[in-house]
Formats: structure tokens, C-alpha cells, sequence
């Protein structure tokens, strides 16, 4: 049983982290604290070399190579500054598992039971490999100890609609550069959520729910398109999920809907 739910900022995104602590506290039976990026609450000078070269590991080289790493000098020195300076970190996709396994590692043996689940909202992209296609997804989350939320993968995980895509590559043919927000919410028909989108905490509330719904009920999502616990894989799912109503189904309205159960 979940008895402390310890959420970790994200300082580099847009993502209120406080916010989304808020938002889950009165929906769960433990007590929740936010302390700051994770990657600065527990990290010392005598780790750093080696959770660098974790991340080094866990950097994934292809879509489709399930091998993973680059533990050349220049990557790991590369690790080594954004863990000091993230806001230099992007463009790179990182094994989620991995990096959850060295997250694990970086935690004081006292705080790794699973009485205590932490939550680190991250601004780095993660992915897992999926053996039914032989290639690397991206995700918002993954789930377990620690769970992991990826900010930039709210953005880049589901799929936009095709016309997102067609015209950011018109606009990249053009210009030289992405389209602003403006005009893609312009000339794209559907809904869906670009980089430091303002909807971006309240999206990903559900996705911290589902890491301590996993835990504590060995369900990893609802099969309710509607439900804040749905895995959605396209964008205008995610924001029915995440941003409609209702907020749940039926089934996990009466566990985690505080309106329902007052």
C-alpha cells in the first residue's frame, strides 16, 4: 500500500508541478509532498559520473536498434553538463526503463520501498521498445518505482493529426524553421498540444494518477477512451482523457472523483 507520494518539479518546462500535488491529493489515501527536480535532490558530486553515464546508456541510437548507448567521452561529458545546467538537455530519446533504473539507483535506500512512490516529472523524451513492431515508442509515462513523466512527451508521444504534420513541413519548406502555435492552431483542424502548451498540467495530471494507480492496483490503464487513466495514442484522445468531461468513467469515478464522493 502507497503511504507517501513524493512528486519531483520540473523546473525547465511549463509543467506546475505543486499544481498537479494539489490535484492528487484529495483523490488518494497518502500523503503528498513536491520537492525539487529530482536530479538536484539526489544528486552529489561522488554520483555524478555515474548517473551521467547511465543516461549515456540508456541513449537510444535508432528507432529501430533495441541496442542502446553512447559511453564516448564527449556524450558522457554531455550527460554530466545537463545534469548540472538542464536547460541545455534536448533532442535526444532515452530508454525510460533505463533511465528509471538509474533514477532507482540515485534514491537513499530508505525512500526505495514501495510504501513511498516517487514521481519525477521530467524534461527529458522517453521511450520504451515495443517487440510487436521492433521499434522505439515514445511515452508520457513509465510506470513503476520510480515513475517517470516525461514532459516533452506529452507533446511528442500521441500522434497529431496528419495535417499537422503536412503543414509544419510546408512551413519548415518555406521558412527554414516550426510554424508558431498560431498558425498551426490556425490550418489544422483537431485538438492537440504543442510545446510549453498552457493545458500542459492539467494534461498531464492523469498521467501521475496512472503511476500511483499502477502501484497500488497492479492496472496499468482504463480501456474508457474518456477516463483520465486511458492510454490515449493520439492527440484528440489525449485531450478528451485529459482535458473533458467527464473527468473518469464510471468505474474509477468512485475511487478518484472527489466531487462523486462527497
Amino acid at each position: 500500500m502507497v503511504d507517501q507520494i513524493v512528486l519531483y518539479r520540473a523546473p525547465t518546462t511549463v509543467a506546475d508541478v505543486d499544481a498537479i500535488g494539489d490535484w492528487l491529493a484529495p483523490r488518494v489515501d497518502a500523503a503528498v509532498t513536491v520537492r525539487d527536480r529530482f536530479l538536484d535532490v539526489h544528486h552529489s558530486d561522488d554520483d555524478g559520473d555515474g548517473l551521467a553515464e547511465q543516461f549515456a546508456e540508456a541513449r537510444v541510437k535508432s528507432p529501430y536498434d533495441r541496442d542502446t548507448g553512447n559511453t564516448m567521452l564527449g556524450t558522457i561529458r554531455y550527460e554530466e553538463q545537463t545534469l548540472e545546467s538542464p536547460e541545455r538537455a534536448g533532442g535526444v530519446l532515452y530508454d525510460g526503463v533505463g533511465v528509471q533504473r538509474a533514477l532507482n539507483g540515485a534514491l537513499p535506500p530508505t525512500e526505495r520501498d514501495l510504501e513511498t512512490l516517487h514521481v519525477p516529472v521530467l524534461d527529458r523524451v522517453l521511450g520504451t521498445w515495443g517487440e510487436h513492431d521492433g521499434r522505439w515508442h515514445k511515452r508520457v509515462n513509465v510506470l513503476g518505482q520510480p515513475a517517470l513523466v516525461s514532459v516533452p512527451g506529452l507533446y511528442e508521444a500521441p500522434a497529431k493529426p496528419e495535417a499537422y504534420y503536412k503543414e509544419k513541413q510546408r512551413h519548415a519548406l518555406l521558412s527554414g524553421d516550426s510554424p508558431p502555435r498560431e498558425v498551426l492552431e490556425n490550418q489544422v483542424e483537431g485538438e492537440f498540444l504543442i510545446e510549453d502548451d498552457p493545458r500542459t498540467t492539467d494534461a498531464l495530471k492523469g498521467y501521475v494518477l496512472q503511476a500511483v494507480h499502477y502501484l497500488q492496483t497492479g492496472d496499468a490503464f482504463c480501456e474508457q477512451e474518456g477516463c483520465r487513466l486511458f492510454n490515449a495514442h493520439y492527440h484528440e484522445d489525449l485531450v478528451e482523457a485529459q482535458l473533458g468531461e467527464p473527468v473518469f468513467c464510471e468505474d474509477h469515478a468512485s475511487l478518484y472523483d472527489v466531487a462523486a464522493s462527497h
